[in-house]
C-alpha cells in the first residue's frame, strides 16, 4: 500500500492551514494545496468565493506526476530541477513550487489574479512550507493511545472473543 511520504497533525497541520488561508487572501487564488511528491493531499484550503473545486485526490495525483516529469525533463536539459511551474490557460491557471524535497505547493487560479502575485507569494508560501514539511520529517507524529482507551479496547476485545 502506498502512503503518504509525511503526514500533518496538530499545530504543524493547523501552520499549514494557516499558511494556504494567508497565500489564498494575498494572491486572489481560489484553491491553494500542500501535497507530498506521491500526490497525497495533506492540507488544502479554498476561497470563500470560490465554486467547487475539482476532485481535489486526482489534481493532487496528477499534479505530482506532472512534477517528477518536469524533473525528468530539468536533468535532459543538465538542469538541477526545475523549481516552479506555470501552467495558464484561457481561464484557469496552476502554479506548482517545491515546498522542500518531500511536498509541493499547488494553487489554482482564475484570470482575475494577477500571475506576480502568485508568483510572489506562493514563493514565499513554498519556502515557508518547505520549513514546516522539514520539521514534520524530522519530528513524525507518535500516536499516543492513552492508558484507559487501550484498557478499554482490550476489555472489549476480550468481550467480543471470549476470553
Amino acid at each position: 500500500m502506498v502512503e503518504p511520504t509525511l503526514v500533518l497533525y496538530g499545530a504543524l497541520y493547523q501552520r499549514a492551514m494557516d499558511i494556504l488561508q494567508d497565500t489564498l487572501q494575498e494572491t486572489g487564488a481560489r484553491y491553494a494545496l500542500l501535497i507530498d511528491r506521491k500526490g497525497f493531499v495533506l492540507a488544502h484550503k479554498e476561497a470563500l468565493w470560490a465554486p467547487k473545486p475539482p476532485p481535489l485526490d486526482s489534481l493532487a495525483t496528477l499534479v505530482a506526476g506532472n512534477a517528477a516529469a518536469t524533473q525528468a525533463l530539468a536533468k535532459l536539459l543538465g538542469e538541477a530541477r526545475f523549481q516552479e511551474v506555470v501552467h495558464q490557460g484561457e481561464h484557469m491557471g496552476l502554479y506548482v513550487d517545491e515546498a522542500g524535497e518531500a511536498a509541493l505547493l499547488v494553487l489554482v487560479f482564475d484570470e482575475n489574479a494577477p500571475l506576480g502575485k502568485i508568483k510572489l507569494h506562493g514563493k514565499r508560501a513554498a519556502e515557508t512550507l518547505a520549513r514546516l514539511a522539514e520539521e514534520a520529517l524530522a519530528n513524525p507524529p507518535k500516536l499516543n493511545l492513552d492508558t484507559q482507551y487501550r484498557e478499554e479496547a482490550k476489555a472489549l476485545l476480550d468481550e467480543l472473543f471470549g476470553n
